[in-house]
């Protein structure tokens, strides 16, 4: 646990009582004279005259940038990718920022057993759990300056026009950096957050080994980078009132319609799995191809029906990973595993598609010609198949109070013509929050992304809507503070 002591106001007053930085970083917010501002006797007015800083906002994304910088897609200093795997020195220089940063501003700053950071802005009732705001701040290995990134940020910037506009909540509000969400480095997505919500046991995560070659584990690797928190990771040790996130979409669905928010009411339901398929390794010149049992050609045919049955089913499918062995040119290959991810909004269709595909595979490896996959091109030698379910994310739903003032604030921030740019809507990627709404009230706020990419270099969100979406996210924390108690 990291904490600082109070070491008195962060701001001063002059003779006109006009509000003045102090050299010293914690403000006494138990003891606030009667001036000071608090949510529960805002006006709807007084609410929306506090604003984010869009330059500052864009500033500090593209500050923290430098620890991670990925591949270059334009010719301006920010037109690059992101690669800042979980817990490599990248994601340590920006854990640090983080850290230092909510420091300054006077929060109390709590890293837990799965290296979660949670940054706690004192309120008036700081017997209550906090208000959170929370994503993350690893990426893909060729990823975007956006994905996580902005969540985090906004929240950051949460804390920097509260401070600027002197305003006292009713209850605590923080801004909590979940640990490897992408599941890109250890392969289990939202881990930390789901250590945290009591669905991942603290012994299988830490035990995560880290997807390419190498023997380093997620507790390997929190130790080395010194983000092996004493506090236990749980819902106990770190209870939450609420938690919003800013993300962007992720999709295209936002910027088709036009729209500038989503007010995200849940999450889709996914599963990964891993499907190991074994033939026999022979050599490519002297074995002819009726006396194959070639396992990348049976898996290819694995992976198209996938997709037919994706298809034919209204859900979705994808293979991300593959490992084939012996990996040389003239040997067919004998063993192929590889990932799939299939996804739908309903939990019944993910449920059908998983019956479907350990029904059907284990036919083509026998060699069986499925949906005419054959097409005269398959392994005479019959071939077996395994499949291994890692993760599982049955379909969430958001709280309504929370997805209430998501709405608000969003019409709020967008003004007349706010019917015309808002849509509700469901997320198709998972994200910290859908662990969190098993613990907490929680809803999400999407902005678009350009052309819908995502997990790519090139993944870019325009600043004004980043600041859209960082306003109503700073909105949304407000008027649930407010509304707390009642």
């Amino acid at each position: 646990m990291i904490s600082i002591a109070s070491r008195g106001p962060l701001w001063r007053c002059d003779n006109a009582t006009r509000l003045l930085p102090a050299t010293v970083a914690k403000r006494t917010f138990s003891t606030s004279p009667s001036w000071r501002l608090h949510t529960k006797e805002m006006e709807e007015e007084t609410l929306g005259r506090l604003k984010v800083d869009k330059g500052r906002l864009m500033r500090d994304i593209h500050h923290t940038c430098q620890w991670g910088t990925g591949e270059r897609w334009g010719d301006a200093p920010t037109e690059t990718g992101m690669s800042r795997l979980a817990l490599s020195d990248s994601d340590k220089e920006a854990r640090a920022w983080f850290v230092r940063t909510t420091e300054e501003f006077g929060c109390e700053v709590t890293i837990d057993s799965m290296g979660n950071i949670f940054a706690v802005r004192p309120g008036l009732n700081n017997d209550q759990p906090p208000t959170f705001v929370g994503s993350h701040l690893d990426t893909q290995p060729s990823g975007g300056r956006y994905d996580g990134i902005l969540g985090v940020h906004a929240g950051v910037e949460m804390l920097k026009v509260l401070n600027d506009n002197w305003v006292e909540t009713q209850y605590p509000v923080g801004v909590v950096n979940w640990t490897n969400e992408e599941g890109a480095r250890f392969p289990k997505s939202m881990v930390s957050s789901g250590v945290w919500s009591g669905d991942i046991p603290l012994e299988d995560a830490h035990n995560l080994k880290e997807v390419h070659p190498g023997n380093a584990t997620m507790a390997s690797e929190l130790k080395r980078i010194g983000y092996l928190g004493d506090t236990p990771c749980s819902h106990e040790s770190m209870p939450m009132a609420a938690h919003f996130e800013l993300h962007i979409e992720q999709g295209p669905l936002l910027e088709i319609a036009n729209k500038k928010i989503g007010v995200v009411t849940g999450v889709q339901a996914y599963k990964w799995l891993t499907v190991t398929v074994k033939g026999r390794d022979t050599h490519t010149g002297t074995t002819d191809l009726k006396s194959r049992a070639d396992a990348l050609l049976t898996a290819s045919k694995m992976i198209l029906h996938s997709h037919k049955l994706a298809t034919a089913n209204n859900a979705l499918a994808s293979t991300g990973i593959l490992y084939l062995k012996p990996g040389s040119t003239n040997t067919v290959p004998g063993e192929v595993s590889f990932s799939l991810d299939i996804r739908s909004p309903n939990d019944a269709t993910v449920t059908r598609m998983l019956s479907l595909i350990t029904t059907d595979f284990p036919r083509i490896a026998a060699g069986e010609n499925i949906s005419g996959l054959n097409d005269g091109c398959t392994s005479a030698l019959p071939l077996t198949v395994s499949i291994r379910e890692d993760f599982n994310s049955p379909a969430t739903t958001f709280h309504p109070r929370c997805i209430e003032a998501v709405g608000q604030a969003a019409h709020a921030t967008l003004g007349p013509d706010s019917k015309n740019l808002v849509m509700e809507m469901t997320s198709g990627a998972g994200h910290d929050s859908v662990y969190a709404s098993k613990r907490c009230p929680t809803s999400m706020v999407f902005v678009p992304c350009r052309e819908g990419v995502s997990h790519n270099p090139s993944e870019f969100c325009k600043e004004e809507d980043c600041a859209a979406g960082a306003q109503v996210l700073l909105q949304s924390v407000l008027r649930f503070d407010r509304g707390r108690g009642e």
